[in-house]
């Protein structure tokens, strides 16, 4: 199935060449979770920090767990400061 990949700030280094705008479509296995999507792109986890699927929050303790669906768009931030 395809999702869409959103990589913010400094994370975005994290996708593969040829992705525009901080985003990418991939071909994920039916039985995909966030945190198997996370870990194939070898994300730091102490970068990540705001996990959204189709703009809703998902929080640490679910993306073990949480299935994506075909169309899902899972979009990732790191933490933020700012002042």
């Amino acid at each position: 199935m395809q999702i869409t990949f959103k990589l913010f700030a400094t994370l975005g280094d994290y996708l593969p060449a040829g992705a525009r705008f901080n985003q990418v479509e991939l071909e994920v296995p039916d039985d995909a979770t966030v945190q198997a999507i996370i870990d194939r792109y070898q994300l730091p986890p102490k970068l990540v920090h705001l996990v959204l699927v189709n703009g809703v929050f998902v929080p640490p303790s679910a993306r073990a767990e949480h299935r994506l669906a075909p169309g899902d768009v899972l979009a990732v931030w790191p933490p933020i400061a700012g002042g």
